[in-house]
C-alpha cells in the first residue's frame, strides 16, 4: 500500500467507520425483536417415522408407496435422473428447476420386491424401497451406491413446519464433494457443513464455513460408480458428513454416512448416477445450461476496492498497456458510486464515466459495475422512490419494510422472490449501460446487513412473495442471490438483447450457472488462500457452476512477490481471472513487486492470451454438456482411488493437467498423472501414467502437462486462431474439439472434431466433417514428436 492508498482508507473508514457500528448495534436489536414478534416460538413436538408399508400404485416413470404415516413419490425421468418426494412433496415448484420437469420414463416400472418393499426398476439406475422406508439407489447389476434410512420429522404440536433428518450411507471407499462453494474442499472431510449463504464478515481461509455460496448438492465418487444427490430445500440445514473406513473392527467395512437437517421445508430430492460427465449433463438438463459468457470475460480482469477516480483508472490501464501485458477489463467497486448507492455515480472522482468506458473500450479493456442490493432508505433516493411506489421491498411480519445497514446506512432490500420486483430490477441496468459498463458483479447479496451480533442478515421473520405463495425468510434466504442473479440476467437481456451478458454473483443457490458465474467472495491473503481459491473453484464446478475464480493475490492485506505470483499462475487457468483487493491492502498490479516479478506475470498473463480461443471452446462446451472447464485430475477415471484423493492439480478440458505450486519457497513438486501418456509443455519431455513424477517448479512457472493426441486451439503470434497438437503415442489415436468465437452474440457456432494419428513416420490431423476427413480450417503446430 502506498501513500496515497493509506490516506484514501482512513478517510473512507474512519468517516464511515463509527456510524456504520452504531447503526449496526441498532440493527441486530431491530432484527432480533422482530424475530421474537414474527416468529411462533416453537412448542412441544412430535417425532414421526413413515412406520410399515401399506401398498402402492404404480404411476408413468414410477409410482407411489404408501406407509402408515406417510407416502412416498418416486419418478425416474427420461434423462435418467431420479426423484423421489415424501409426504407428497412434489419436483415444483423450485428455484433451481429450469424450466418444467423432464418427463417421467415410461420404461421405469414400479414391481414388487422381496420383503414386502418395492421396486422401481429402469435402464439406468433401480430404486429399492424397504418396508420401513429406506430408499436405496443401485446400479443395474445390483451393486448399492446410496441407501437412505427411513427419514424423522419433528413437527410442533400446534402446527407449523416440521423439521427432519435423512441419514445415508455410501460404500466405505467413496468420497464427497460439492456443497457449494467450500473453502476446506475439494474432497470434503468428515464434519458437519451449514446450508446458510453467509457473508464471513471479513477475509476466509480454509477454516471458515459457511460461505456466500451453499448449496445442498453432493457428487459422491466410489468404486462402485459416482453419483451426484441433491436435497431440493432452500431452508437452513446441516450435512455431516463421515468417510468410512474399510476393514474397520473386525475386518468389515464401515460405511461412509451423510446426515442431513434441516429446519422445515420439503423432503425432496433428486438423484443421478452415471460417469461423472454423464451425472453433470443431467444435472445441465434439470437445473439448465451454463449460461455461456463473452469472450473477453475469459480473458484477464483486474478490480480494486479504492481506485479512487477515473484518473487513477487511467493510469493503471496505461500502466498495462505501457508494458505490453494484456488486460480485458477493469472493475469498479462501491468507491465509484455516489455515497455507496446503487445505480449511481460519484461526479467528483468519475465526472466523465461514459467517456472512460469508451476510450478504455477503444483499446479493447471493458468497464465492470458492482450492483448491490440494498437500497438506501431515503426520501430522494430515485431507486427506493420508484421501489417504494411499486411496493418492491421486503417486509416485516407487519407490513413494514425491513431495514438493514450496509454501506449507504440504513437500507432495505428488494423482494426477488417476486416476478414484477425482478421485472422492476432488471430496467434498472439501462443506468449502468448508459455509463459504459459492459458486465457486471452481485455482491453483498446473501443478502448481508452489517450486524454487531447475531445472524449478519434479514430477519427469519421477513416476509416474502416466493412467487405468489407466500413464506418469510427462512425459506427466501438462500435463494436471495439467485433470483437476484435472474433479475439482473433477464434485464440485460431485454435491454440488450444482440449481446450475450457478462454476470457473476457472491451469493447464489443450485441454477445460479443459468445467469453467470460466481467468484470466491473476500479470500485472505496468504498460502492457505490460495489453496482455499482452487478448493472452491473445483467444487463449485462439480456443482455445476462452472464459471468462478478467486482474488487473485488475496482480498486483504499484502502478498509477498512469490505469493502474488503463484496465485497469479494458478488464476491465468481459472475461468474468472481476476485480481482484487480491498481498499487497505496492497496493491495489486504487476510492476508494483519488481523486475523479476513483473517479468513472471508476463508470461502468465501472456499465455492466458494464448490459450484464450481453448477457454471460448470449453466454454461452449460447458454450455452443451455441463462439464466444468476446471475438473478434478480423476474425472476420466473416478475408480482410481489415489487419484481421488488428489487434491492440488486440476484438469483444464480434457487436454491439459495444471499442477500449481500451493506452497511458499517450492520449486520443484511431485505430480500425480492419470493414465495415459503427457507431456511437460515447457521441456516437451514426455510422461506415461498412471503414477508420480517429480518436476521443476521455478518461481517463473508452474508446472502444465498436455496430453497425448490433444488438439488445443490458441492463439497465434498474428493474433490468429492456430492448433496445437500434441503428437499422440506410437500406435494410438488423438483428437479434441474447437469451437470458434463468433462474437458475443447469440449465433450458434460450428463444433468442429479433430483426430489425430500416426502415418508414414509422421502425424496426421484431420477435421471430421459430415462429408468425411478434411483438411484442418486452421495452421495446425505439431509438439512432442
Amino acid at each position: 500500500m502506498n501513500g496515497r492508498d493509506l490516506v484514501r482508507a482512513v478517510r473512507a473508514v474512519g468517516l464511515v467507520g463509527a456510524v456504520q457500528g452504531l447503526r449496526a448495534v441498532r440493527s441486530s436489536w431491530r432484527r432480533k425483536r422482530a424475530d421474537a414478534a414474527g416468529l411462533r416460538r416453537r412448542g412441544p413436538e412430535r417425532a414421526r417415522v413413515p412406520g410399515p408399508v401399506t401398498g402402492a400404485e404404480p404411476a408413468p416413470g414410477g409410482g407411489v408407496v404408501r406407509f402408515t404415516r406417510s407416502r412416498l413419490r418416486i419418478t425416474v425421468t427420461v434423462t435418467g435422473a431420479v426423484f423421489w418426494g415424501w409426504d407428497g412433496a412434489e419436483p415444483e415448484p423450485s428455484y433451481a428447476l429450469a424450466g418444467s420437469c423432464p418427463q417421467p420414463d415410461p420404461r421405469a416400472v414400479l414391481e414388487p420386491d422381496k420383503d414386502g418393499g418395492w421396486r422401481v426398476v429402469a435402464e439406468r439406475v433401480t430404486v429399492v424401497v424397504s418396508r420401513h422406508g429406506a430408499v436405496s439407489v443401485c446400479t443395474p447389476g445390483g451393486v448399492v451406491l446410496r441407501r437412505d434410512l427411513p427419514p424423522r420429522w419433528w413437527e410442533p404440536a400446534d402446527g407449523g413446519e416440521a423439521r427432519w433428518v435423512q441419514r445415508s450411507e455410501v460404500a466405505a471407499d467413496a468420497r464427497f464433494f460439492g456443497l457449494g462453494g467450500r473453502a476446506s474442499g475439494p474432497r470434503l472431510r468428515g464434519g458437519a457443513y451449514r446450508l446458510w449463504n453467509t457473508d464471513p464478515g471479513g477475509s476466509f481461509g480454509p477454516g471458515d464455513d459457511p460461505l456466500s455460496l451453499t448449496m445442498p448438492v453432493q457428487m459422491v465418487v466410489a468404486d462402485a460408480g459416482t453419483h451426484l444427490v441433491f436435497h431440493d430445500n432452500s431452508w437452513d440445514g446441516t450435512v455431516t458428513l463421515a468417510e468410512g473406513e474399510e476393514g474397520a473392527g473386525s475386518g468389515h467395512d464401515r460405511a461412509g454416512t451423510c446426515e442431513v437437517r434441516m429446519e422445515g421445508g420439503p423432503l425432496r430430492c433428486w438423484v443421478m448416477v452415471g460417469a461423472p460427465a454423464r451425472v453433470l449433463l443431467a444435472w445441465a438438463s434439470l437445473t439448465g445450461a451454463p449460461a455461456l459468457p463473452p469472450a473477453w470475460a475469459l480473458g484477464y480482469q483486474h478490480a480494486r476496492w479504492g481506485f479512487g477516480g477515473e484518473r487513477e483508472v487511467r493510469r493503471i490501464v496505461a500502466g498495462y498497456r505501457e508494458r505490453g501485458l494484456p488486460l480485458d477489463a477493469v472493475h469498479l467497486d462501491i468507491d465509484h458510486l455516489d455515497a455507496f448507492q446503487v445505480f449511481t455515480v460519484d461526479r467528483e472522482t468519475y465526472p466523465g464515466l461514459p467517456r472512460l468506458a469508451e476510450d478504455l473500450r477503444e483499446d479493447g479493456v471493458r468497464l465492470v459495475s458492482i450492483v448491490d442490493p440494498a437500497v438506501k432508505a431515503e426520501a430522494g433516493n430515485a431507486v427506493y422512490d420508484a421501489g417504494a411506489s411499486a411496493d418492491a421491498f421486503v417486509k416485516d411480519a407487519a407490513g413494514t419494510p425491513v431495514r438493514g445497514v450496509v454501506w449507504p446506512g440504513e437500507s432495505v432490500y428488494p423482494d426477488f422472490t417476486d416476478r414484477a420486483v425482478r421485472t422492476w430490477w432488471g430496467g434498472l441496468y439501462e443506468e449502468r449501460l448508459a455509463q459504459g459498463f459492459s458486465g457486471f458483479w452481485h455482491d453483498m447479496n446473501e443478502p448481508a446487513s452489517f450486524a454487531a451480533f447475531g445472524d449478519p442478515t434479514l430477519p427469519r421473520s421477513a416476509r416474502h412473495s416466493l412467487e405468489g405463495r407466500g413464506g418469510d425468510h427462512r425459506e427466501a434466504h438462500n435463494v436471495y442471490g439467485l433470483c437476484m442473479a435472474r433479475a439482473g440476467y433477464e434485464g440485460l437481456r431485454e435491454l440488450r438483447p444482440q449481446e450475450r451478458p457478462f454476470l457473476f454473483s457472491r451469493a447464489g443457490w443450485a441454477g445460479l450457472q443459468r445467469y453467470g458465474g460466481t467468484w470466491s467472495g473476500d479470500v485472505a491473503t496468504g498460502w492457505p488462500g490460495l489453496r482455499a481459491s482452487l478448493s472452491l473453484v473445483l467444487g463449485l464446478g462439480l456443482c455445476g457452476v462452472p464459471y468462478s475464480g478467486p482474488d487473485v493475490g488475496g482480498f486483504d492485506g499484502d502478498p509477498s512477490p512469490e505469493l502474488y505470483l503463484r496465485w497469479l499462475q494458478l488464476g491465468a487457468y481459472l475461468p474468472l481471472f481476476r485480481t482484487h483487493a480491498a481498499l487497505r491492502a496492497g496493491r495489486r498490479e504487476p510492476w508494483e513487486f519488481g523486475e523479476e516479478a513483473l517479468g513472471h506475470a508476463r508470461v502468465a498473463l501472456v499465455e492466458r492470451r494464448r490459450l484464450l480461443p481453448y477457454f471460448v471452446t470449453l466454454a461452449h462446451l460447458a454450455r452443451r454438456t455441463g462439464a466444468p472447464y476446471v475438473r478434478p485430475v480423476w474425472w476420466g477415471a473416478p475408480e482410481d482411488r489415489v487419484l481421488r484423493d488428489c487434491e492440488d492439480a486440476f484438469l483444464l478440458g480434457d487436454s491439459l493437467l495444471v499442477a500449481p505450486v500451493l506452497e511458499p519457497g517450492a520449486d520443484r513438486r511431485a505430480v500425480r498423472l492419470p493414465r495415459g501418456r503427457w507431456y511437460d509443455t515447457e521441456s516437451g519431455r514426455a510422461h506415461d501414467g498412471p503414477g508420480q513424477v517429480l518436476v521443476d517448479a521455478p518461481l517463473s512457472r508452474v508446472p502444465v502437462f498436455a496430453r497425448a493426441g490433444a488438439v488445443i486451439p490458441v492463439r497465434g503470434e498474428d493474433g490468429e486462431l492456430c492448433l496445437e497438437v500434441w503428437a499422440p503415442a506410437q500406435g494410438r489415436t488423438g483428437g479434441g474439439v474447437v469451437v470458434p468465437d463468433v462474437g458475443d452474440g447469440w449465433q450458434e457456432p460450428d463444433v468442429q472434431r479433430y483426430t489425430t494419428r500416426w502415418s508414414g513416420g509422421g502425424v496426421v490431423v484431420e477435421r471430421q466433417d459430415e462429408g468425411g476427413p478434411a483438411e484442418p480450417a486452421y495452421p495446425v503446430r505439431v509438439r512432442g514428436l
